[in-house]
């Protein structure tokens, strides 16, 4: 694919991530995950909102028939109104595990939120210490993959039976069959293990062939696996560090990108300017539309 790469927003985050499209008021959301800071842009007059949480922000989804959202921060998982600040927690999912924070997560066809967590600890002492849970409204927390090091790229085909999860420092990429009504998941088969120069799977998107978008952190690229973990394409960005992808716009042809400064040394920040800020291409296929929270 040929694909021109522009800049969004020049808000230069120290970790972006998180990307979510709402279809419903236009909006671009994501986070600075060490900052704790939200962004909102609106897409039609490229206004820019931002919320500030007490702590960081690993991810969070939109709800159901409300303007709250419902986030991966300090503490748990909890519901924000954005209206007013207000923070309730919901659950935490792993409140004997102190040297790990929660991470990527989205809403799944089953309407609960799916968030994984991650051994925060300096590199050369990270373990398979995280999971991917399954949280509700109500505060049930089912964990559904243990033994990972950093959980990440979580998403659905359009209807629901399959799920895609990554985890960015085990460096694999799993595809299960889902149960769209009740969450539940089997037959885990393990489709690709990307290195470091093919591009560690961060953060990913689907698309309405049931391809798995992967943001290829530790190389500058995009990611395009088939269903059976056939790389298909790959796109560089003008960006060292590509940390998540989103798909949005009225077609959901828009594809968005995050990234990340942290650790990257001055002389190539220096050449990628965007580093840390959202971009977008266009592209020729559309992705899966956003699910919500149901409350």
């Amino acid at each position: 694919m040929n694909a021109t790469v522009d800049c969004v927003l020049d808000c230069r985050c120290t970790l972006g991530e998180g990307l979510v499209w709402d279809e419903q008021a236009g909006r671009l959301w994501w986070t600075d995950i060490p900052a704790g800071r939200i962004y909102a842009l609106e897409r039609g007059s490229g206004a820019v909102r931002t919320f500030d949480l007490p702590g960081p922000v690993g991810s969070f989804g939109l709800c159901a028939g409300s303007d709250s959202l419902v986030v991966a921060t300090v503490g748990g998982v909890h519901l924000f109104e954005p209206a007013t600040g207000r923070l309730e927690l919901i659950v935490d999912p792993e409140p004997e595990m102190p040297t790990n924070r929660l991470n990527d997560g989205k809403i799944g066809p089953d309407g609960a939120f799916w968030v994984g967590s991650m051994d925060n600890r300096p590199l050369a002492e990270k373990q398979p210490v995280g999971a991917l849970y399954r949280v509700t409204a109500g505060g049930g927390c089912e964990r559904k993959v243990a033994g990972v090091i950093v959980s990440n790229g979580i998403g659905w085909t359009g209807d629901g039976r399959t799920m895609y999860h990554s985890d960015s420092r085990g460096m694999w990429i799993d595809r299960w069959d889902c149960d769209p009504a009740t969450g539940e998941i089997t037959n885990r088969v393990r489709i690709a293990e990307p290195g470091p120069a093919d591009g560690r799977p961060d953060g990913a998107a689907v698309d309405i062939e049931d391809c798995y978008w992967s943001a290829g952190v530790s190389a500058g690229c995009l990611n395009r696996y088939a269903p059976d973990g056939e790389l298909l394409t790959k796109i560089e960005v003008p960006v060292p560090t590509p940390t998540m992808c989103c798909f949005g716009d009225g077609d959901m042809q828009t594809l968005f990108i995050t990234s990340l400064q942290v650790d990257v040394p001055a002389d190539v920040l220096a050449r990628h300017p965007w580093t840390g800020s959202v971009l977008a291409l266009r592209l020729p296929i559309a992705g899966v539309p956003t699910w919500r929270f149901k409350l």
